[in-house]
């Protein structure tokens, strides 16, 4: 029996048979292997989430949904993708918040930024990661020292029988530590390479001194070679596995379940590895190839992308004061919008650069286009407050009777109503309605009053003919009185409006009437008629539109033509007293004294006219 020292030796030199494990184990390396989960593959590196257009929101929901898992290395990736993008957007409200600060008269040095629900829910997940992280590391790293305990332990159990006689429970006892050996999970890095030199120059050991159960051996190893093939087939079905992804995984597995069989015949030894190496090479490569080939496609996405950008940038910069035009204008940033997330990711490296160009003239243009439709949104609702105005005016007048002046202020309303802009969307069709609702009251009213004003005029235009055919049959006949001739008069004066047409010839024929049926009177002297019609005139004039104003003006016209006849006879009789030494003295005295006797009279007459004028005032 070898001691504990040749034991050692033989781990060190190790020129005998070596169990399978052994190989694999460096061969596992030289593909890059380090431990149980080294050929764990993350293909979803290559395709990176776009989180530009995410808010604080919807970061703080993706860093809750990762605290509650514990595949850290995820939650790493998602950290360092998000948090430069939540950190961007902190210090930008910071900055705003300071701006406003600063406008509403603060000092620099007095400003705090109070951090909203969103910051404070962001920094908790983000520790609660980082701590459950750094505990599962931890606890995973004690783990693995404790697996190094366990597995050294075992190593020692089974120097301890490798040393030992041989007993008929020997080979059972050792069944059981390699499947303890199994069960043990994953140690230190650096202990791996020695842990297992160890434990296959234990087993071989184990072997070597029991030649009585070489048999056994032999038939232990031709089983360990059947599973080792199992594993192969099942390695070389995996390049069927259209997702490369569970490929990979699955071939993880194969690997961990590979190193763990017990070695197989010498003879065979370099063949199964070779075949179980063939296979995960060809797995490998069509992961490589599928990583190249989505490389390429991500650099088309790239070009395709900034192509977009070059497009999206014109729109960071349109203006317009035209609604149409921004309306237009967002429709087709909408399709470049969709074209942009119908493109596909772009590689890592260049994905942030990218987004944030289009990211950036996208949220620039919908701020222009806040600020334009705020501006409008002013415009209307001052346009509101114009309109509700002329509304409550057009409510007013509407049930007015003053038919010419409220329809003259109902149309100026209507002209100023268009000359005024648009008014909120919400309010347009209502306030358009009402006050619709108002004119079309005023001018239906007006126009039914129109109508029936058309049929009473038509009506005393017949009753005004008939008593002026009455006034001719008195001119006719030389019949009547002067009481019958006021009292038609009268009925004229009292009967209301005639079309307006017939107002003027109407008047015009009526007064000349008046004024020969007077004269036709054969019971008045010429200075009763002239009196007569004096009165009646006056009459007509009282009962006229301004008839203040006619009196008024008729008052003046007699002072002034009393005033000219007093004036004409001074004149008269102060030349009466140049004819004493003419000739033809007394004839000139004569048609003098005439003369101012007519002015006389006329005078006499005026007077009558004006005490009858201002009598009658």
């Amino acid at each position: 029996m070898e001691n504990g020292s040749e034991i050692e030796e033989k781990v060190v030199v190790m020129n005998g048979e070596s169990p399978a494990n052994s190989n694999v184990l460096g061969d596992e390396h030289s593909l890059g292997i380090s431990d149980e989960k080294s050929l764990e593959v993350d293909l979803q590196e290559v395709k990176p989430v776009d989180y530009s257009g995410f808010g604080k929101k919807e970061f703080v929901g993706l860093l809750k949904e990762a605290a509650t898992k514990d595949d850290f290395k995820k939650a790493d990736e998602l950290i360092r993708d998000i948090k430069p993008l939540f950190d961007e957007i902190r210090v930008r409200e910071k900055s705003e918040a300071l701006s406003r600060f600063k406008e509403e008269g603060g000092i620099e040095d007095d400003f705090q930024y109070r951090a909203d629900e969103w910051d404070i829910a962001f920094d908790i997940y983000l520790k609660s990661i980082r701590d459950n992280r750094q505990r599962h590391f931890k606890e995973l790293e004690e783990q693995k020292n404790a697996n190094l305990s366990a597995k050294n332990t075992i190593l020692e159990r089974l120097r301890h029988l490798a040393d030992g006689e041989d007993t008929e429970h020997s080979l059972r006892q050792f069944k059981e530590i390699q499947k303890e050996w199994k069960a043990v999970g994953p140690v230190p890095q650096s202990h791996i390479k020695t842990l297992w030199a160890n434990y296959n120059a234990l087993v071989d050991l184990f072997y070597d001194q029991r030649s009585i159960y070489f048999e056994l051996k032999e038939l232990d190893r031709k089983k360990n070679l059947e599973l080792k093939q199992e594993l192969c087939a099942r390695a070389e079905k995996l390049l069927d596995e259209k997702k490369i992804s569970e490929s990979v995984k699955e071939l993880n597995e194969l690997h961990h379940e590979f190193r763990h069989i017990g070695p197989v015949p010498i003879e065979e030894k370099e063949s199964v590895w070779q075949k179980f190496k063939a296979a995960s090479d060809a797995i490998y490569a069509k992961r490589d190839e599928f990583v190249a080939h989505l490389q390429q496609e991500l650099q088309v996405n790239f070009l395709q992308k900034e192509k977009i950008n070059e497009e999206v940038t014109a729109f960071g910069t349109f203006h317009s004061e035209s609604i149409k035009e921004w309306n237009q204008k967002t429709k087709d940033i909408i399709e470049l919008q969709k074209k942009w997330e119908g493109t596909g990711g772009v590689p890592r490296s260049k994905m942030r650069e990218v987004n944030k160009k289009f990211w950036s003239a996208f949220k620039l243009f919908f701020q222009n286009k806040n600020i334009f439709f705020k501006k409008l949104d002013e415009e209307r609702n001052s346009n509101l407050k114009l309109k509700t105005e002329i509304l409550n005016r057009a409510i007013e007048l509407k049930e007015s009777t003053d038919w010419e002046k409220a329809s003259n202020e109902l149309k100026e309303l209507q002209l100023k109503w268009k000359e005024i802009g648009t008014v909120p969307e919400k309010h347009r069709e209502k306030i358009f309605k009402q006050f619709k609702e108002a004119c079309d009251f005023f001018f239906d009213q007006r126009r039914q009053s129109n109508d029936k004003e058309a049929v009473e005029q038509q009506e005393n235009l017949v009753k005004k003919e008939a008593i002026i055919s009455l006034l001719e049959k008195i001119v006719e006949e030389k019949s009547g009185s002067l009481n019958q001739v006021k009292e038609l008069q009268g009925q004229f004066m009292s009967i209301g409006f005639v079309p307006k047409r017939a107002v003027n010839s109407l008047k015009s024929r009526f007064s000349e009437t008046l004024t020969k049926a007077i004269a036709a009177l054969p019971d008045l002297g010429v200075e009763e008629k002239d009196q007569a019609t004096f009165e009646v005139r006056l009459s007509n004039m009282k009962q006229s539109p301004q008839a203040e104003k006619k009196i008024h003006h008729k008052e003046h016209h007699l002072r002034k033509q009393i005033a000219k006849a007093e004036n004409d006879i001074a004149t008269l009789r102060n030349n009466l007293e140049f004819f004493g030494r003419s000739k033809n003295a007394e004839k000139m005295k004569e048609e003098f004294n005439t003369k101012i006797k007519l002015a006389d009279e006329e005078i006499v007459h005026l007077k009558k006219q004006l005490q009858m004028l201002q009598a009658s005032a």
